[in-house]
């Protein structure tokens, strides 16, 4: 039950300025988001038109969009806490 990421282009632009470590962590979370979109610790993001949630990634956060039958995950937005609602 594998779902398929895609990167908005402001999600590509942070993953190529993140330093080594942060976009180990970042991508061992979407790894584990592509095998299970809904884990424990992700929440629903209020404000938003479509269903948007997150998951914590120590001070950043992770924004995404489920599309339960054409089985993908859509990152909207990486960022720190303070900016990612934004």
């Amino acid at each position: 039950m594998a779902f398929d990421i895609y990167f908005g282009s402001s999600v590509t632009k942070f993953l190529k300025k993140a330093d080594a470590i942060l976009y180990q962590r970042i991508a061992e979370k979407l790894q584990a988001l592509s095998n299970n979109p809904f884990p424990q610790d992700a929440k629903r993001v209020r404000g938003h038109k479509e269903k948007v949630f997150r998951v914590r990634i120590g001070d950043f956060r992770v924004l995404y969009i489920i599309s339960l039958e054409k089985k993908e995950v859509l990152v909207i937005n990486i960022d720190k806490r303070p900016r990612a609602y934004k």
